[in-house]
């Protein structure tokens, strides 16, 4: 849940109200009405009013900065493994992660009984 005053930007208009897409506000309150589809009213000080809009249709402003630097630094980093040839810095950058983890937890050396219960079960099924 957002915080009052808090900066937030405007990244979608699910109700089709014309809200300013890119624009940022500011949080003055929240809807409290179980009722409504709406959880905070809005101020944009560009458009000089006020907007009831639901969580989904904003997004605070130092997340959104925050994902635009991972993403330039991501595009730099795949520039510079495709400038210098590092084959193996461009396929971490590409994979992620959490590729790394998955081939780590495939090489486990299995027991000899283990390895012919799975052969098994794969041959029973």
């Amino acid at each position: 849940m957002l915080k009052l005053g808090d900066r937030v930007v405007i990244v979608g208009d699910r109700f089709e109200q014309n809200l300013p897409l890119g624009e940022y506000g500011y949080i003055l309150a929240y809807d409290r009405n179980n009722d409504s589809a709406f959880e905070y009213i809005i101020r944009v000080p560009k458009a000089n009013r006020q907007f009831y809009v639901p969580a989904s249709d904003v997004e605070l402003e130092a997340e959104l900065l925050t994902q635009e630097a991972e993403r330039v630094e991501r595009e730099a980093l795949i520039d510079f493994a495709l400038a210098t040839r590092n084959e193996e810095l461009f396929n971490r950058i590409l994979r992620g992660a959490e590729h790394e983890e998955v081939e780590e937890a495939d090489k486990e050396v299995l027991s000899r009984e283990e390895f012919i219960r799975q052969v098994n079960l794969k041959a029973w099924i």
